[in-house]
């Protein structure tokens, strides 16, 4: 088949969760199809991280991304029925882009990498054709309204009245956009129900990971080391993962220490938050030594990270989808603590492929129960592989999205 991708984003190099699926879902779609990528591209990005998606891609063709927090765009969204996030990534040079291509080629299928780039492809007139139209899956990565409506729940009480304008106008396009595909995709359960509810039908294609390049770590040796890592890692550019790494300092980090000084263990246990450009705002939280910000090894392969940590600890509280460094974690055999969202996401059993608390308090005891027990630690670590193996390999994560492919061409 020949496919039309348009994306929000240039998915390399490989430093967020949407870059990581999209380049692993085009490396193994590309084996059978031929694959023309239009995308927004990054100030960071330059032709080398092109030149890696044109070894595999037909031809990849990208517009520039303007900055999202300008004044011009909260103006024009403060002054109009569009919501800031689908204003910034309206662009009529992108729009060109896309009718020029469909001029000159004929497509398959048309696969939109996110509901707020679509409207670029509706000035394109495609999907007002009532006859030979190509069809269109659209791939969504979260429920984005519902992760504005969670952050909100958090933010300063005199911000809240705009943002739920905001979100308000993000739940209408979004369900807008889903009603107009011939596809549409989930990575959760949890975003198919919402879906549903909306009257929208959706495929499940989830997040996947590489297990040739996250091998299984020697989890004897790990448990054994004098100095144990309780890892969080992430771009700090989301909101997901701020709130995340304030929930950790603030309620969960304290308590661990608790029950570390009550069981006379505190002094080897480290809590290491790894990502680029940590906030000010967020390392003034803590004075604590024993906490680690490190933005250096961002730099290091993101399997080294997790085989030099002893335990994962992602309760992520806004957000939906499934968690890259989750599945990551577990593929390289760290085992995982996280809260019921995430495990839900992955099917993920407490006590078996991760731990699960509710709350700070039970969070940080099971952190530490995986740092005391041995026997718990070497099958929580095992029995994570095994799920992602099973579930979560690229390989099954692109004949998925291949099979929804299929049927929206055998149904043109």
């Amino acid at each position: 088949m020949k496919i039309l991708l348009i994306s929000s984003y240039l998915p390399f190099p490989l430093l967020s969760g949407g870059q990581v699926r999209l380049f692993n879902l085009i490396e193994q779609l590309s084996k059978k199809h031929e694959i023309t990528l239009i995308c927004e591209k990054r100030p960071y990005q330059d032709a080398k991280d092109i030149a890696e998606l044109e070894k595999i891609c037909k031809e990849v063709i990208t517009v520039d991304r303007g900055k999202q927090w300008s004044l011009t765009n909260i103006i024009k969204a403060g002054f109009s029925s569009n919501s800031f996030l689908l204003t910034g990534h309206t662009n009529s040079i992108f729009q060109q882009k896309i009718k020029e291509v469909l001029s000159k080629n004929s497509f398959d299928a048309i696969h939109v990498e996110t509901y707020y780039v679509m409207q670029n492809l509706l000035e394109s007139g495609i999907m007002d054709q009532s006859s030979g139209k190509v069809p269109i899956v659209l791939v969504e990565h979260n429920v984005e309204y519902q992760v504005y409506e969670k952050f909100m729940k958090r933010a300063l009480f005199f911000l809240r009245p705009i943002l739920q304008i905001d979100i308000a106008k993000i739940k209408r396009e979004e369900e807008f956009f889903w009603k107009k595909a011939d596809a549409l995709v989930a990575v959760s359960r949890e975003e198919q129900d919402v879906m549903a509810t909306s009257g929208c039908k959706s495929f499940l294609v989830s997040n996947g990971v590489n297990t040739k390049k996250f091998i299984f770590k020697n989890t004897q040796e790990k448990v054994g080391d004098k100095e144990k890592r309780i890892l969080f890692m992430g771009d700090f550019t989301w909101i997901q993962n701020q709130d995340t790494v304030k929930f950790i300092l603030k309620e969960i980090w304290p308590k661990v220490k608790e029950i570390g000084n009550r069981e006379q263990e505190s002094g080897n246990v480290k809590l290491w938050i790894v990502g680029r450009k940590i906030p000010n705002s967020i390392q003034r939280l803590t004075k604590d030594s024993d906490v680690l910000f490190d933005e250096t090894s961002s730099n290091l392969p993101t399997e080294k990270i997790f085989h030099a940590a002893s335990v994962l600890l992602a309760p992520i509280r806004v957000g939906g989808g499934t968690s890259y460094k989750i599945l990551e974690s577990m593929s390289s055999g760290t085992p995982v603590v996280t809260m019921q969202l995430s495990a839900d996401a992955l099917g993920a059993q407490d006590g078996k492929d991760c731990l699960i608390g509710k709350d700070a308090e039970e969070l940080a005891a099971k952190t530490v129960q995986l740092l005391q027990d041995n026997k718990l630690y070497q099958t929580v670590s095992k029995n994570g592989r095994e799920l992602v193996e099973k579930n979560y390999t690229w390989e099954e994560i692109g004949k998925k999205l291949e099979e929804v492919y299929k049927i929206v061409v055998s149904d043109k």
